[in-house]
């Protein structure tokens, strides 16, 4: 894979970024990558108070705004706030239950995250107009045989949905 730095550069310098499940290993290290394209602020968000905190000390030495949220993406009226306060242009999402046998005996919690969880989000992107949402999915969605790929599934084909939906309307930006 090619990837142009200065084409991501100029489409996310000055930006404000929301990033979420951003104390976990794959938004964490999107926190640190997107570092480098200069936005203008990050929202870090997740649930995971200690993991969280964590981060934040680490990106205390960067100089960029970097803004800590503790919420929760099953939580509406929780990212809503965030959309309203901070009013992210770009939003990458990455907060989802990812182990297949914790959610093989967790199945609710599955659909409950990463479905309800990227719904919640994706709306919330079209509502205040985000420029780009983009939702890190997992190769165990690809012909699921298990919950936690089918959740994975549901929340692809929503998002993909929601963005045919959009650009039929004239308004994609998903």
């Amino acid at each position: 894979i090619l990837i142009n730095n200065n084409q991501i550069k100029a489409q996310v310098n000055g930006k404000r970024i929301l990033v979420t499940g951003a104390a976990g290993s794959i938004g964490s290290e999107i926190v640190r990558q997107i570092i480098y394209f200069s936005p203008s602020k990050i929202i870090v968000l997740d649930q995971a108070e200690t993991p969280l905190h964590q981060l934040s000390l680490e990106l205390n030495q960067v100089y960029l705004e970097i803004i800590p949220v503790i919420a929760d993406v099953r939580n509406k009226e929780q990212l809503e706030n965030v959309f309203q306060e901070y009013n992210p242009e770009f939003v990458f999402h990455a907060a989802a239950y990812k182990h297949v046998p914790l959610m093989e005996k967790n199945p609710s919690q599955a659909i409950f995250t990463n479905v309800l969880g990227t719904k919640n989000l994706a709306d919330l992107a079209v509502k205040y107009k985000v420029e780009r949402f983009v939702l890190i999915s997992t190769d165990k969605a690809v012909n699921p045989s298990n919950i936690m790929g089918a959740s994975k599934r549901i929340a692809e084909k929503y998002v993909q949905s929601l963005s045919i939906y959009l650009d039929q309307m004239g308004e994609s930006s998903t």
